[in-house]
């Protein structure tokens, strides 16, 4: 399940969290976002409790945004053990998305 993130909750959902997670930053307005929704459930069916997955609207979190430097949507961020592992920008298919986080889940640090 893909869960809606707010401001309030991103270090607790987020950068506390013991397994990875992906953060897509996006907007309702973005027609790039809307298509990496069914991108993104994919995922989350194929990379079942090894990530968890959230949606941060950047239009209602720009503090957020502008902390982690969004300057471009869909941007999803990878964070592991609360800092960011990698980044994504623009549509990604699911197989590619999966194969590099793979990568950051199979690696020990």
């Amino acid at each position: 399940m893909i869960k809606e993130l707010q401001a309030a909750a991103f270090k607790v959902e987020v950068l506390e969290q013991q397994i990875p997670v992906l953060v897509d930053f996006w907007a309702p307005w973005c027609g790039p976002c809307i298509m990496m929704a069914p991108v993104l459930s994919e995922l989350s069916k194929k990379m079942g409790e090894k990530i968890k997955i959230t949606k941060l609207n950047t239009d209602e979190n720009q503090e957020i945004a502008m902390q982690y430097q969004i300057t471009g949507i869909p941007c999803l961020i990878l964070f592991k053990n609360g800092k960011e592992a990698d980044r994504f920008v623009g549509v990604q298919p699911a197989a590619i998305l999966a194969e590099n986080i793979e990568k950051h889940i199979n690696k020990q640090v």
